[in-house]
């Protein structure tokens, strides 16, 4: 029963953060409270959600359920989402594996950078998040940074400058003008060929800048692991994953590439993911792979793992979207229970009489999904 450690780990918060309302930890009885399961989805019991700002946090807690652990993780919640920074050449050795937004404010005590502050706060497992406040002059932080953002500028209609003689004023100006606060988006370039962007809407509309933000900071291709295995898989859609070398950026890359020009229309149907070859060396071996095949692409609709035929075909316009329609229509499942369907212009039914049905292999993610042994469909595990 989780009620005596839930119980004992709202002593040991209160104790911790004991500033009224600063955190409330609390229990819903969902047989009294159908409109609040219903209003959050809940299908599985217990289920720990997190409230920020009024509304509901996109992951769950799913961690260890010990009153250690809730702490922990309630002091990470609260912990600063944002890292001010000083200078500018505190931003050139960013983790350009992680989506990055950063603002640019006078002071603090605007209310522009409030807003900025709810916004990281609802999304810094998503994105990092830097600010910066007054007037920025290092000059060689200045030129690099500069050109960094030259794209981002221009689109935001600022002029370019090339004077040397003018640039900390210029670029203070453009990455930073008085009374003019900016927050910029910059991509994961390890992972993917998205350019930087500025944020063009309202800085006082909280809701704007929260759905911009969202929509740069979660990408149409995540990346999977055993901490939100769980989540994805209980999202429902199938997976088209990239199964690549821990250092094979370049595949990822081309992979992110394809599914945005090709494959945005199937972005309601599929999950699209890249996982690490080798800490995912079992899906692998159910393939019939090993971690040099890599990279490789395939499908695992929790039922069965589909392995697309020829990876130096991933960038041949309508191969992937084809691969991806075939499951829709059954055709991979036929294929594996009876080989290749004969291509003919006059369309004939399979006849598998003589044919030895096969098995595709099982899907492994699926076994990532909700245990039964850590939920329950019943209500009474509080």
């Amino acid at each position: 029963m989780l009620a005596p450690i839930f119980d004992e780990a709202a002593d040991k918060v209160a104790a911790e953060f004991p500033e009224a309302g600063q955190v409330v930890m609390g229990k819903v009885d969902c047989d009294r409270e159908n409109s609040v399961a219903t209003r959050f989805h809940i299908t599985k019991y217990p289920t720990l959600k997190v409230i920020r700002n009024g509304q509901p946090t996109k992951r769950e807690y799913r961690g260890q359920r010990s009153s250690e652990a809730f702490l922990s993780f309630i002091q990470k919640q609260l912990a600063d989402p944002i890292k001010e920074f000083q200078d500018l050449k505190e931003l050139k050795d960013l983790d350009d594996k992680k989506r990055t937004v950063i603002g640019y404010f006078d002071r603090k005590d605007v209310p522009e950078y409030n807003i900025f502050r709810r916004v990281a706060t609802n999304l810094k497992e998503d994105c990092q998040f830097f600010v910066g406040f007054g007037k920025i002059i290092d000059l060689d932080s200045h030129i690099k940074l500069f050109t960094t953002f030259d794209l981002t500028l221009r689109k935001s209609r600022m002029y370019r400058v090339f004077d040397k003689s003018r640039i900390i004023g210029a670029a203070s100006a453009q990455m930073h003008p008085p009374g003019q606060p900016i927050v910029v988006f910059r991509a994961d370039k390890a992972r993917s060929n998205e350019q930087d962007e500025t944020f063009m809407g309202n800085l006082n509309v909280y809701d704007e800048l929260n759905v911009w933000v969202s929509e740069k900071c979660v990408p149409l291709v995540r990346e999977i692991t055993f901490e939100n295995a769980e989540e994805l898989t209980e999202e429902g859609l199938p997976f088209l994953i990239l199964f690549h070398k821990p250092d094979d950026n370049e595949s990822v890359k081309k992979f992110n590439d394809v599914v945005i020009n090709e494959l945005l229309s199937e972005k309601q149907n599929i999950n699209f993911l890249t996982a690490d070859g080798v800490k995912f060396a079992h899906p692998l071996h159910h393939l019939g792979k090993s971690q040099g095949d890599l990279p490789l692409i395939a499908i695992d609709s929790f039922r069965h793992m589909y392995l697309f035929p020829d990876i130096s075909e991933m960038e041949v316009p309508g191969k992937l979207k084809a691969f991806l329609q075939d499951l829709y229509s059954g055709k991979l499942h036929r294929e594996f229970h009876y080989g290749p369907e004969p291509v003919t212009n006059t369309p004939k039914q399979i006849d598998g009489s003589n044919k030895k049905p096969t098995t595709p292999p099982e899907s492994t993610f699926k076994k990532l999904a909700p245990s039964k042994n850590r939920y329950t469909l019943l209500r009474d595990e509080l």
